[in-house]
């Protein structure tokens, strides 16, 4: 399953603390007990063969089925009677305190955990069982998920180096990165979703190229800071993420981005349902 979500044996053997060998050796185990090859390896990519594909599918409710059988006999064992995981793919779990002070003080046998969600598949960990809630940016136009009350508002930023040419400007539009393009992600999401985030086009129509890859949010700064590279990004990421190489400029034609509260659907649980009356009485955070 690992390696299924990375593709890539080094990462998968990070991971899971294993040499590259030992990953590579399990999986050719899988398949000469299986019959047929659930992986296509190449030097440059590893891809899933349809039947790794089916193989996937069949498997994926397993490690969240007794992941959750072994939070329910932790709970018990603690005097909790339920919990509520929340993902969030921002970094501002801090300005959410009052939500998570007013459900703790309204549901104290109840636990709740908030945990760090890639921005990569974001809403895998919903349909997987992994989390209960997800804090995401809008717009979610998936059928399986529900969108419930808005957590948080902020406006865009762009980031760039101290010392980059556009610095001292003061504010950018979003025109500029038709000339310098954007980053992208170094997995497929929902076009709409990185669309609203990370536009593919100016107001005026001209192309966003996407002229670096990461796979994590983690890199950005770092490629940003030493290079000529310019992203744009929340506003919080300028509070939390201020460095001395780094400067944060306002884009001035920007819709604001809203975060709001997504749970899938058919898992909706009491504890989503309390936090999503939590945020209604206590209203929208916006900066």
């Amino acid at each position: 399953m690992t390696l299924a979500e990375e593709l890539h044996f080094g990462r998968t053997a990070q991971r899971l603390r294993l040499s590259p060998a030992a990953v590579s050796q399990s999986i050719a185990k899988q398949e000469r007990r299986i019959g047929a090859r659930l992986f296509d390896r190449s030097s440059r990519q590893v891809r899933l063969t349809p039947l790794g594909r089916q193989f996937r599918d069949d498997v994926r409710a397993i490690p969240g089925s007794l992941r959750r059988s072994l939070d329910r006999a932790a709970l018990t064992a603690s005097g909790k009677v339920a919990v509520l995981r929340v993902g969030m793919i921002g970094d501002n779990a801090y300005d959410l305190g009052p939500y998570w002070n007013a459900f703790r003080s309204l549901h104290p046998s109840w636990e709740l955990s908030v945990r760090r969600s890639s921005f990569a598949d974001p809403f895998a960990p919903l349909r997987r069982g992994d989390i209960d809630v997800l804090i995401a940016r809008l717009p979610v136009e998936e059928s399986d998920l529900t969108v419930g009350p808005v957590v948080c508002a902020e406006p865009m930023v762009a980031m760039m180096a101290a010392g980059h040419t556009l610095a001292g400007d003061g504010k950018v539009s979003l025109e500029v990165f038709g000339d310098r393009g954007l980053f992208g992600a170094g997995t497929p999401l929902p076009e709409y979703w990185e669309d609203a985030y990370m536009p593919f086009a100016t107001p005026s129509g001209r192309p966003v190229e996407r002229r670096h890859t990461v796979m994590a949010c983690e890199e950005v700064p770092a490629i940003v800071a030493t290079s000529d590279a310019i992203d744009i990004t929340s506003a919080h990421v300028a509070r939390y993420g201020a460095r001395p190489d780094l400067t944060y400029l306002p884009v001035s034609d920007a819709p604001p981005l809203r975060w709001a509260l997504v749970w899938h659907t058919e898992s909706e649980t009491e504890p989503v349902r309390a936090l999503a009356r939590v945020v209604r009485d206590l209203g929208t955070f916006s900066e």
